[in-house]
């Protein structure tokens, strides 16, 4: 899986001309499925979206804060266009990115594990798979990118002859 976290002033989403959640201060996370993704790795970064410390103390440590620590909110927002390949012409290639209903599975655990790993009236959802319109004020700005990918097997021995 892979995640955009945005530590955000405020963030909404809207569809269909309907907001269908906002936050305040807190984390705006763009994620999305991969193939081979699967429960443990949407565990993973659910972990990691909690625990992330984008904000200084009170003392004035920088990065020692998570959105915990601080009281944030956390807005979840499915975003397949994150896994796309760019690398050949200009059209974007999105076989990178986990579809259907597995990737909706995953990615509601995904949230599912937020909301467990926090407070439940905290952490708000776009809607997987709608056209959605995110607003967002930036907090900084701060952008980082997390990746939890599958263990890749160990590859078998080779015989030496």
């Amino acid at each position: 899986m892979k995640a955009i976290l945005q530590r955000v002033l405020s963030a909404s989403v809207t569809v269909d001309k309907e907001v269908v959640s906002s936050i305040g201060k807190g984390v705006l996370v763009f994620a999305a499925v991969a193939p081979g993704d699967t429960e443990k790795e949407a565990e993973s970064l659910a972990s990691k979206v909690l625990k992330m410390k984008l904000w200084d103390d009170d003392s004035g440590g920088r990065w020692k804060k998570n959105v915990q620590d601080i009281n944030g909110e956390v807005l979840c927002v499915s975003q397949f266009t994150l896994l796309a390949k760019t690398s050949k012409g200009n059209k974007p290639d999105f076989h990178g990115a986990m579809g259907g209903e597995e990737a909706g599975r995953l990615y509601h655990h995904f949230f599912q594990k937020v909301q467990e790993g926090y407070t439940p009236d905290r952490v708000k959802n776009g809607r997987f798979q709608a056209m959605m319109e995110v607003a967002l004020v930036n907090d900084g700005p701060v952008t980082l990118e997390i990746v939890v990918a599958p263990k890749e097997a160990p590859n078998a021995k080779s015989k030496a002859g």
